[in-house]
């Protein structure tokens, strides 16, 4: 995990710099309604994990899991070719994209990854609002089976942080359709997709460099100009205090899970969809998107 959280590390200043200037062009040049409240609200969740959280939370839950299967790999793959390090690339992709359909469709993943949707802005600001709580979950389980295959942990990591380094432009509502790249990578009309909440686009687009395992899978939908997409939560969350964002979710969880009269209740409410506790503190469940219901919600 240390690979990851070097690269992000190492690119946070960058990134940073980047997202306050197009805040500035975006509110002094072009005259748009900025929310600086919401860009704060992410410059201190971004910098609290990285500077605080990592440093007071070194391991993940799941790198028991990760050194056992690099200890009973099949193989030893040597990144010593283009072919070997394009292979590491899509494999890793392919493993990001079903870590990120789980982070929507598992309420215990989506407790962490709800943070990243909180925004109901779209813009590079909230490409690097992650929350504090992502190494509790164990996510790192779904690059095991690349490391079982014979890949090592520190280039498989270094990979995921470039794949997310990579989706830090995504998050520019500025940027058109791309003409035949949509048909291969993950761009910034498909990303914004993924960020609405609109119910014909919600849980959609989960690539990460590419879009091939959506359309693949089924969960690709194209950005449509005739329905503008509304980001945010389905339920809006207005606060702009980094610790709500952090917490708001895990909080409704654990309401959900007292609640629940039984255990076994409580262990689908852990597993199954947001939206399925009996708070249904969050909607994102197939049954409105598929039939393609409109959502009474306000976005900001």
């Amino acid at each position: 995990m240390k690979p990851l959280i070097s690269v992000l590390q190492f690119s946070l200043p960058a990134v940073i710099v980047i997202a306050t200037l197009e805040g500035l062009v975006l509110a002094l040049v072009m005259r748009r309604d900025y929310n600086w409240r919401a860009y704060l609200a992410s410059l201190v969740d971004a910098l609290g994990r990285q500077y605080l959280v990592y440093t007071l939370l070194p391991l993940s839950i799941a790198q028991p899991l990760v050194d056992l299967a690099w200890s009973h790999r099949l193989f030893t793959i040597p990144l010593n070719s283009v072919l070997s390090v394009v292979v590491l690339v899509i494999a890793q992709d392919f493993s990001y994209y079903w870590f990120h359909r789980a982070s929507h469709r598992v309420r215990w993943f989506w407790a962490t990854h709800a943070i990243h949707h909180s925004s109901n802005e779209f813009n590079l600001a909230a490409s690097y609002r992650f929350g504090w709580t992502g190494r509790l979950t164990g996510a790192a389980i779904f690059y095991v089976p690349m490391i079982w295959l014979g890949f090592a942990q520190g280039p498989v990591f270094i990979a995921a942080g470039v794949n997310l380094l990579y989706q830090f432009w995504l998050h520019a509502e500025w940027i058109p359709k791309l003409g035949w790249l949509e048909y291969v990578l993950n761009t910034p009309s498909h990303h914004r997709v993924h960020h609405a909440c609109n119910a014909e686009y919600l849980d959609r687009n989960y690539g990460g460099i590419f879009i091939v395992f959506d359309r693949m899978f089924g969960t690709f939908v194209a950005e449509r100009d005739d329905l503008p997409c509304n980001y945010g939560l389905v339920k809006p969350l207005r606060s702009n205090n980094p610790v709500v964002i952090a917490f708001h979710e895990w909080a409704a969880l654990g309401r959900d899970l007292w609640r629940s009269p039984t255990w076994r209740g409580r262990f689908a409410c852990l597993i199954g969809p947001p939206g399925d506790g009996p708070a249904m503190s969050v909607v994102t469940t197939p049954t409105a998107r598929d039939a393609g219901q409109n959502v009474d919600v306000a976005v900001g």
